[in-house]
C-alpha cells in the first residue's frame, strides 16, 4: 500500500505556485532553453489546473469564482473560427481541451466551432482520418479524438454522426496490436508501438465516453503487456510526469474490463509499474524538476494516479479518492 496524499498535497502546492489570479493559470514559470514557451496565462495552463483541481476534490464551489475561470477560457476563443490556439498542440486539440475544462463548470464555450463543422458533412471525418499521417500516429490522433470531442461538448454532434465516428474506428482497427489503424503502420521503420498505444489512447477514451466497443481489446492487452515487459516505452516511462503513463495504464484497464481477459497479469503488472511510478513521485524535486513544474504534464501524472488508484483498489490511499476527468467527459 502507498500513501498518496503527500504527493496531491505537493500537487497542489504547484497549481497554487501558477496562479495569477482566481480562473488565471500559467502552464510554466520558467522560460526553457530555445526561449518558445507562452509565459502568463496560458489556455492549458487555466485548463489542467481546473482539471486537477476537480480531480482532487478541491473544484471551486463559489458562482462568483467559477464565472471568472468561465470567462476566463471563453475569452481565449477565436470568435470567428470558435477554435482555441496555443503553440504547442494543434487548434483542435487545444480546443477540446479547454471545451473540456469548461465542462466541469456546465458550460461550454461562447461561440459555435466553425471551423469544425465541415466535418459533420459527408465524407468531412472520413476525409480528416484518412488525411492523417498514420506513420505518427501520437500526434495526430490529437486531431481524430479531437473532433469527436469538439462536436459533442459544443452540442454540434448528432446521433448519426456519432455513429459514423464509431463505425471508421470499427473498420479500421489493426487485428495484430488492436490500435488504429489497420495496413503497414506497424512494420519495421515505422513509428515505435507504444507511438500508436498513445494515440489509441485518446481514441479509447471517446468510445468509453460513449460506451462503445472496441474491435480488438484482447491485443490492445496483449501489445501494452509485451511492450512493458520487453521494455518497449521510452526510457523515462514511470520516472517523469506526462501522459504516455496514463495512456498505458488507462488502455490496459480498460480494455480489460471490457473482456476480462489476461486480468491477473494486467493486475501485475500495474503493480510493478506501481512500484516504480511511486519511487518517482516520493523523490521528485518538486521546486525544480521541469515536469511537475509544467501544469500540461504534471496533469497528465494526476491522471494516472487516479486510473492507477481506482483500479488497484486500496493499494494507494489519499483523503479524498482522485476522481479522473475521463469518467465525467472525454479528452485530456
Amino acid at each position: 500500500m502507498y500513501e498518496l496524499q503527500p504527493v496531491l498535497d505537493k500537487v497542489l502546492e504547484r497549481i497554487k505556485a501558477h496562479e495569477i489570479e482566481e480562473g488565471k493559470y500559467a502552464r510554466w514559470l520558467w522560460q526553457n532553453q530555445k526561449a518558445d514557451r507562452e509565459l502568463g496565462v496560458n489556455p492549458y495552463g487555466c485548463a489542467d489546473a481546473a482539471n486537477m483541481l476537480y480531480m482532487l476534490g478541491h473544484f471551486p464551489r463559489d458562482i462568483e469564482a467559477r464565472e471568472k475561470w468561465v470567462r476566463t477560457m471563453q475569452d481565449m476563443q477565436d470568435p470567428e473560427s470558435g477554435l482555441f490556439r496555443e503553440r504547442t498542440h494543434h487548434e483542435l486539440h487545444t480546443t477540446a481541451h479547454v471545451a473540456a475544462a469548461l465542462e466541469l463548470f456546465d458550460a461550454a464555450p461562447k461561440h459555435r466551432p466553425h471551423a469544425a463543422l465541415k466535418y459533420m458533412e459527408d465524407g468531412g471525418f472520413e476525409g480528416l482520418m484518412a488525411g492523417l499521417n498514420w506513420n505518427t500516429p501520437w500526434p495526430h490522433s490529437h486531431r481524430g479524438a479531437g473532433i469527436y470531442v469538439i462536436l459533442n461538448l459544443c452540442g454540434e454532434a448528432t446521433r448519426e454522426w456519432n455513429d459514423r465516428y464509431f463505425k471508421w474506428f470499427w473498420d479500421n482497427a489493426d487485428p495484430e496490436t488492436g490500435f488504429w489503424r489497420k495496413g503497414d503502420y506497424f512494420a519495421e521503420g515505422h513509428a515505435p508501438i507504444w507511438h500508436y498505444m498513445a494515440g489509441g489512447f485518446h481514441y479509447l477514451f471517446n468510445h468509453e465516453n460513449a460506451h462503445m466497443p472496441v474491435r480488438y481489446p484482447e491485443r490492445i492487452i496483449d501489445s501494452c503487456i509485451r511492450m512493458y515487459r520487453e521494455g518497449g516505452i521510452h526510457k523515462n516511462f514511470g520516472r517523469v510526469a506526462g501522459f504516455v503513463e496514463i495512456d498505458w495504464v488507462y488502455c490496459l484497464t480498460r480494455a480489460c474490463e471490457q473482456v476480462h481477459y489476461r486480468y491477473d497479469e494486467v493486475m501485475q503488472v500495474l503493480r510493478e509499474f506501481t512500484d516504480t511510478y511511486m519511487d518517482f513521485w516520493y523523490t521528485v524535486d518538486w521546486e525544480k524538476n521541469d515536469s511537475v513544474n509544467d501544469l500540461h504534464l504534471l496533469f497528465g501524472g494526476v491522471c494516472a494516479l487516479a486510473e492507477l488508484q481506482r483500479v488497484l483498489r486500496g493499494h494507494l490511499r489519499s483523503d479524498k479518492p482522485l476522481k479522473l476527468v475521463l469518467d465525467r467527459r472525454p479528452f485530456i
